[in-house]
């Protein structure tokens, strides 16, 4: 139940015909401040009561709410609260990297209740299909065994694979992923699941799951700098991830630094894939997390003298996140270690001077999220989800134009 901090909620609308996008703004509500009684749903999202009272009853029908033990506030009439129920729906995300494959089973709340991997076999898509496909069955029966009415609750399998999506290179490039990117990706996941499937980048992924159960909930205005074999970011602006024209945004890790005349990409400067070649470590490694995060720890001379030049290249790039995007706060996530995180925050400090220094912050410019190798397989099943319940504008339209 909440108390008396207030209420962080979006705005519904009383006109007639926005049905939908009403029930979004409730269940959004309830996601990021917990269990809420009516009085306040109402207050929150300037909702009538009528309205308020009315969404409660249809969302508990659907499985989706239901009411909590009441509770007394003052003097007043004691109130009862309502909170999401986690069974109300389910969702599978699924990471496709170079060497691995992730596949996690949330359910309506961000738990993760399954999880899984398998190495990619090499010969690409038309070998490592079938390897995907296997994982997310085996995660969905073993989801279907902890909770039995999982598949008539299953709202879509989310897919998230690093970027960039339709752009034109060698064939043999290392940092891309294009073969995977040519292949019928989405048909094949469709037909071979009976799901329906949605495909983000890596970044984009990663800022979905901050904003799901992370350092981002709550916030309309967020960008995730994800540090992985690559380097992106994910935007989160008024409070919905931004994908740009062809899913794209973000790509931060394609931006030319200029250094002795020649242009390098900043990924290949400061991302994993970089500090890989830098210690000679083979990435297809099933040890290497853990080979990273000891080194990190120990404070070997290797890894400094990479976060030492990855910092000046990263406080640069938040430096440009800033200033393009203004955010609340910036936060540097990936699958990175979370001791390699740390250290790079630290040495990443003190920020150049921004538009984001100012006084009155109630949030760091910087600060660390998820340093997790799961984190987007998580934020891929957290893409049905806010596909399914997040409150859009085109929810508006939608129930307008078919009123």
């Amino acid at each position: 139940m909440n108390d008396s901090r207030p209420i962080r909620a979006k705005s519904g609308t009383n006109h007639e015909g926005t049905s939908a996008h009403n029930r979004r703004v409730m269940i959004d509500a309830l996601r990021i401040n917990g269990a809420l009684s009516r009085a306040d749903l109402a207050r929150a999202t300037r909702l009538t009561k009528q309205t308020v009272s009315n969404i409660i009853e249809e969302l508990e029908r659907d499985g989706l709410v239901s009411s909590q033990e009441a509770v007394r506030r003052g003097r007043g009439q004691p109130s009862t609260p309502y909170g999401l129920v986690p069974e109300g729906a389910f969702a599978i995300g699924l990471q496709i990297d170079r060497h691995v494959t992730r596949a996690v089973a949330v359910d309506l709340v961000g738990s993760v209740l399954v999880r899984d991997e398998a190495g990619l076999p090499p010969g690409g898509p038309s070998n490592g299909t079938k390897v995907i496909l296997d994982l997310v069955a085996g995660v969905r029966s073993k989801l279907a065994g902890i909770v039995q009415q999982s598949e008539k609750r299953l709202v879509g399998l989310g897919a998230a694979m690093p970027g960039p999506f339709g752009v034109a290179g060698s064939g043999d490039d290392p940092w891309m992923m294009e073969t995977w990117q040519k292949f019928p990706l989405l048909e094949t996941l469709t037909a071979g699941t009976g799901l329906d499937v949605g495909l983000q980048n890596d970044a984009a992924a990663a800022a979905t799951a901050e904003r799901m159960v992370g350092a981002a909930h709550g916030l309309d205005h967020a960008v995730c700098l994800f540090v992985g074999y690559g380097i992106g970011a994910g935007l989160i602006l008024n409070g919905e991830l931004y994908r740009g024209t062809n899913g794209n945004a973000g790509e931060i890790g394609m931006a030319l630094l200029f250094a002795d005349g020649k242009s390098t990409p900043l990924e290949h400067r400061a991302s994993l894939a970089s500090l890989y070649q830098h210690l000679s470590i083979d990435p297809a490694d099933p040890g290497l997390y853990a080979r990273i995060n000891d080194l990190a720890l120990r404070g070997d001379q290797s890894i400094h003298a990479w976060v030492e030049a990855a910092a000046v290249d990263l406080r640069w790039s938040i430096h440009l996140l800033e200033t393009l995007f203004d955010p609340q706060t910036v936060i540097l996530c990936g699958s990175a270690p979370e001791a390699l995180v740390n250290r790079l925050i630290v040495a990443i400090g003190p920020l150049l001077p921004s538009i984001a220094e100012r006084r009155g912050r109630t949030l760091p410019r910087l600060q660390p999220g998820m340093a997790d190798p799961w984190s987007v397989a998580l934020g891929a099943a957290a893409g049905p989800i806010s596909r399914a319940f997040d409150p859009r504008f085109a929810a508006i339209l939608k129930d307008s134009l078919q009123s």
